[in-house]
Order: C-alpha cells, then sequence, then structure tokens
C-alpha cells in the first residue's frame, strides 16, 4: 500500500468556504475550530505540508465571549523593541475599538508558525457584523458546539 499524499492542485479544487457566527461562542473553542478547519484536520485528505484546508468567514466578532473574569483580565501586549514602549491593553478595550483582533490573534496562534502557517491565516476572514462580502462564494454554516 502507497501513502496517499495529495497535490496542492488537488487540494485547491476540493476547497469550501464556511461561515460561523461568533455570537456567545467561547473564544477559545471558536479558535481551536475555525484552526482545524482553515489547516485541514477535519479532511480524510490531510497532509501536514500541504495546504487542505478550507476558507473560514467569521462573523459577529464583537459579540464573543470569555468565560470567567477574562474579559476584565486578559491583556493583550504589544512592544515595538524601543525602549519603554510596551504597551498593554485589556479584552474590553480590544473589542470596542478592534472586534476582529482577538480572533485573529487566538486563531494565528494555534496554526504552524512558518510559512504555511501565514497562508492559512490568509484564508480567514472576521468581520464584526453579521455582513460580508462572500456572498459569491456561497458559504456553508459551520455549526460549532456550545457546550
Amino acid at each position: 500500500m502507497k501513502t496517499y499524499v495529495p497535490k496542492a492542485a488537488e487540494a485547491l479544487a476540493a476547497r469550501k468556504w464556511w461561515v460561523v457566527d461568533a455570537t456567545g461562542l467561547p473564544l477559545g473553542r471558536l479558535a481551536s475550530r475555525v484552526a482545524t478547519v482553515l489547516r485541514g484536520k477535519n479532511k480524510p485528505t490531510f497532509s501536514p505540508s500541504v495546504d487542505t484546508g478550507d476558507f473560514v468567514i467569521v462573523v459577529n466578532a464583537g459579540k464573543v465571549k470569555l468565560t470567567g473574569r477574562k474579559a476584565e483580565q486578559k491583556l493583550y501586549t504589544r512592544h515595538s523593541r524601543y525602549p519603554g514602549s510596551l504597551k498593554q491593553e485589556s479584552f474590553q478595550s480590544v473589542i470596542q475599538h478592534a472586534p476582529e483582533m482577538p480572533i485573529q490573534q487566538a486563531v494565528k496562534r494555534m496554526l504552524p508558525k512558518n510559512v504555511l502557517g501565514r497562508t492559512l491565516l490568509g484564508k480567514l476572514k472576521v468581520y464584526p457584523t453579521a455582513e460580508h462580502p462572500h456572498s459569491a462564494q456561497q458559504p456553508q454554516q459551520l455549526q460549532l458546539k456550545t457546550a
């Protein structure tokens, strides 16, 4: 028996578009499921070195929730590598001005840290409201368990 390795052209032809409504879903559970679909691990043709995943559209990103007291305690940190330039922002303030950023960052950190991971992140589309410009791709609803 030979091991089947999908070719990039075959994986390109089999791509689907999925839409996920983030309203009321926990951030980590949403991000792990989205990362699995982006990577293609839910398909029988998965290969770690080939992009076999699908496109994912996340709508209502501003309505994602965190459990416990994480909404007040979670901090997003960035540094420009200049002395004294450490910036920290809480989840509550980030969700006000950039509601798509927590989802993008959570999914990014669950993907491989290489060229393939950066390519996969390009297939993630996050929107703060229910409207998105990808209706021509006829995305299907991706059901996630909430419990």
